[in-house]
């Protein structure tokens, strides 16, 4: 038997997700962490990280792309995404606050009350981040080094 491997853009939303999971996955084990895959989203989450040492747990939503949703606002929620082949593991909250203030995702339609943290709702994602969002994402880059600390 000959292997190939499979074409992502030939694959269906599913398999891109799940594709997507075991990427990033065995990009993680080499932080030492471990995965366990979530069949329907809990409080938010696709899955959970598990580091070894047995106390940091990090729930995550898997994504193709950066985004911000204020639907995963207050709950603890890490996104990890890949672009131009590195893998991104930023907590929402802090990205949502940073960008909020930095950016003008604010301003852009759907978006309430974006100068309250408290009560701002809205949405947005990034096909291409700007340099600016990349400057910020680089903190969580899994490519080198990687900043786990619970968002405050």
């Amino acid at each position: 038997m000959k292997f190939r491997k499979v074409s992502y853009s030939n694959l269906n939303p599913r398999q891109m997700e799940d594709f997507n999971f075991q990427k990033v996955s065995a990009v993680l084990t080499d932080y030492g962490f471990v995965t366990l895959r979530l069949n329907a989203d809990w409080q938010g989450a696709d899955f959970i990280a598990q580091h070894v040492d047995g106390e940091l747990f990090l729930k995550v939503q898997l994504k193709g792309r950066a985004i911000l949703d204020t639907k995963y606002k207050g709950k603890d929620i890490w996104v990890s995404f890949p672009h131009d082949g590195i893998w991104y593991l930023y907590p929402h909250d802090e990205f949502l606050a940073w960008a909020l203030e930095n950016t003008n995702i604010g301003q852009t339609k759907g978006w309430l009350n974006p100068h309250d943290i408290e009560a701002v709702t809205g949405k947005y994602s990034w096909p291409s981040p700007s340099r600016q969002v990349l400057q910020w994402l680089a903190n969580y880059s899994l490519t080198d080094s990687v900043q786990i600390d619970s968002p405050s």
